[in-house]
This record gives structure tokens, sequence and C-alpha cells, in this order.
């Protein structure tokens, strides 16, 4: 795709997370409908309601780009191109009135063959928007990833410097499996910190806020379009898939100098203990 049509793209996911984040302003403080809960997520209508105010932009502009969405998908997610749409990133913070919470669009092309991360996809276009703060990052394959229009980049610090963000998922097995990382690692960084929002965890790496972040099983819509803006504004987006047709993936998300530190602390990010194999 040439740069006038990643663009072009780009732009159609800023009016589009821009919209969707008015929609999120909005309800800030407003009592919001749950559709579904457990002991560690909710999902909201205005998670769907953002989700269809996305599609409803992306498709008009481009109907002929399927999505891959949180919420469902649209078209074919298989074909040459897809947008990938975390409609809020950040649902349990928003919920509870915690202004920590985004939206989240990449444009993904298939690649001609599988790279090393093992991706068939790569994405071209990252869009996350923080309507609390009125924080826009972008980036383009190829480009400087940037903030409200100025270029970022990460920063360099090492581990003992690090304000490290660790995520914890959802189910039991894998806050069993990131424990250890915690009680490892906090005695080695700065401060580490879990904030509730993965795309946000990403591109505070981006912009230098953080050093780095890990996750041992976050899904491909809350990292595609902060892995890009990582990655070009200097820093190192490591991933590893895990269960096939889940979209699933353990994350390393860091300035680059600190992974390995990680892994000589705590051995490497592996929960499905793929790298033995």
């Amino acid at each position: 795709m040439k740069s006038a049509e990643k663009m072009e793209m780009q732009a159609t996911a800023v009016e589009a997370a821009k919209a969707a984040g008015a929609i999120m302003s909005r309800n800030h403080f407003a009592a919001k409908k749950i559709n579904e809960s457990t002991q560690r997520d909710i999902k909201l209508e205005l998670d769907v309601k953002c989700q269809q105010k996305i599609e409803s932009m992306l498709t008009r502009a481009h109907p002929e780009v399927a999505i891959l969405g949180e919420e469902g998908n649209a078209g074919d997610i298989e074909t040459d191109l897809r947008w990938i749409v975390d409609p809020i990133d950040g649902t349990v913070n928003y919920t509870y009135g915690i202004p920590h919470a985004c939206v989240s669009i990449a444009l993904q092309q298939r690649l001609a063959k599988r790279n090393a991360a093992r991706d068939d996809f790569e994405t071209i276009v990252g869009v996350v928007f923080d309507p609390f703060t009125d924080e826009l990052w972008t980036a383009t394959k190829g480009q400087a990833a940037r903030l409200n229009g100025r270029k970022i980049s990460v920063n360099d610090g090492p581990l003992k410097e690090a304000m490290l963000a660790i995520g914890f998922a959802k189910d039991k097995p894998t806050m069993d499996y990131m424990m250890p990382y915690f009680m490892k690692l906090a005695p080695k960084i700065r401060k580490p910190r879990m904030m509730g929002s993965a795309a946000l965890a990403m591109t505070y790496v981006a912009s230098g806020r953080f050093h780095g972040y890990i996750e041992s099983k976050i899904r491909l819509w809350d990292v595609a379009a902060g892995g890009l803006i990582l990655e070009c504004a200097g820093g190192e987006f490591w991933r590893m898939p895990r269960k096939k047709g889940e979209h699933t993936y353990a994350v390393v998300a860091s300035n680059g100098r600190i992974r390995k530190q990680i892994e000589r602390t705590c051995g490497p990010l592996d929960p499905d203990g793929l790298l033995k194999k």
C-alpha cells in the first residue's frame, strides 16, 4: 500500500476513534448498562454502541475492508486488509468512572509469508485515542510515531529505573502465571503499575512514560495499534501467539533494552512452553 493510501486510512481511523471517544466522554459520569459481568471483566452496552459507530464510519469510507473487533466482526477477516478495533480498552476502569480508557484502531495487511513473530498479518496503521486527556497517538508503518502531531520516542533507561506496567488478564491460571513475574520484578524496578488499559500501556511505553509492559494473555485488538506505535517510536514489540484462532498473545512491549533484563530476572515469558519445543 502506498504512503498516501495509508495516510488516508489513518485519517479515517482518527475520525472514527474521535467519534467513539466523544460517546465515551458524554457518558463518563452516566449510569452504564452492563451487558455481561464476571468477577474480573465487564462488558457494557456502550462497548457495542462505540463499535457500531466505528464500524459505520470505517465501512462507509472503505467498504472493501473487513473488521475484526472485540464486539464482533464484519466481512472476511482473513482477506488482505482488515481493521482491528477495540471500541473501549479499559472498560472496567470506565465503568467505575476512572478516566483511563481509550479507543484503539489498527489497519492490518496480510503478509506474503509469516514473519519471525509468527504473524500472518502486519499492522500498517495504528491509532489510539484517549478522550479523557485528549491525547491521540498515530503511526503508519515506516514513519515516526506521533502524539497529538509531535514525534515521540521511547525512554531508553535500564530495568532498575523502569516504570513497568504488568497485566494479569481475566482468568486464574493467567494470574497465577504472572504473579511470580510481579514478585521478582517489583524489587528490581523503580515502580510497577497496573493501569487497566493495554493499549494505553503500549502508547505510554512509546511516549517514554513507561519503560515496558508485560502480559501473558492479551487479545490482538488490545495491542495491534499500540504495537505499531511503539515500534515506530523506536521500541520493541515482542509477542508470541497463543491458542490458534483466538487472536491471543503473550506480550513484552519495551524500550528495546529491558526485555533481556526481564528474562534474566524471571525467565522468558512463555506461558505455553513454546520456546522449549
